[in-house]
């Protein structure tokens, strides 16, 4: 399903000029279908990214854990969750104490089906009003979305084209690093895919233990909410999680710290 791109820089640049493409892609870096999945492999970074459109119960527990544990996470919301008055006072935190804050999409739109990812749903100029409405929330919150460059799409689904359309906008997409399970902290117990959240934790430190690189450039995502569906709430173990990753000697960076030197 996934076409891993591992050419050396000048390849890929000559791949991406042909195709139209702005953005320059590093070697240093996991490119999947124009997108990146995963950070440098040889620094001991992870990018903490939590995602919102509908539900944000974990907001001030998760904030209050990365505070305390004086690390900045990436915080990436629709802009039906950045018009929801009841989460003003989470956003207003999260831009106040440093943490990094991008765009989700607008209305959480499928641009791509989950059969066939290579089709596209969507018209450009859907796509492009779907972020323009988006970065408009943003910048209600002092947030200017030309530096705030980074983007993950919505259901995390994305193809070729829609890294195309992004990179022509001067955004850059990036997803999840898969393998760890914590994107499923979303699902409720009564989900045909639930995956509790001891099985998430174990299974993140699996991953840190057989992959060859470790942790290593993840991007770990984690819901700031999962809503009424779930009561096994995954975010209440971010706290022993982080002590866990820590003593494994990993330092956790802000989305655009972990890869802005490598992307231009």
């Amino acid at each position: 399903m996934y076409r891993l791109m591992r050419f050396g820089p000048f390849a890929i640049g000559l791949l991406l000029a042909q195709a139209g493409c702005m953005t320059t892609h590093s070697s240093r870096l996991t490119w999947v279908r124009g997108g990146i999945e995963r950070g440098p492999l040889d620094e001991k970074n992870i990018s903490l990214i939590f995602t919102g459109g509908s539900f944000a119960e974990g907001g001030a527990h998760i904030l209050d854990v990365l505070k305390r544990h004086d690390i900045k996470g990436s915080f990436f919301f629709t802009g039906d969750f950045f018009r929801t008055m009841e989460f003003d006072p989470t956003i207003r935190r999260i831009v106040r104490e440093g943490h990094y804050l991008g765009i989700h999409s607008d209305k959480h739109l499928l641009y791509c089906p989950w059969e066939d990812v290579n089709k596209t749903l969507v018209t450009k100029e859907q796509f492009a009003q779907d972020i323009r409405d988006c970065q408009k929330e943003l910048e209600r919150y002092g947030v200017d979305p030309q530096k705030n460059r980074y983007w993950i799409p919505p259901y995390e689904l994305y193809n070729d084209e829609i890294a195309k359309w992004s990179d022509g906008m001067g955004l850059v997409l990036f997803n999840f690093s898969p393998g760890s399970y914590s994107n499923a902290d979303y699902t409720g117990e009564a989900d045909s895919n639930y995956r509790s959240s001891d099985f998430i934790y174990q299974k993140i430190l699996e991953k840190e233990e057989k992959d060859p690189h470790g942790l290593n450039g993840f991007s770990l995502l984690i819901h700031i909410g999962a809503g009424l569906g779930r009561r096994d709430k995954f975010f209440i173990r971010l706290d022993p999680l982080l002590k866990d990753l820590e003593k494994r000697g990993y330092k956790f960076v802000r989305v655009d710290e972990m890869l802005k030197p490598y992307v231009k």
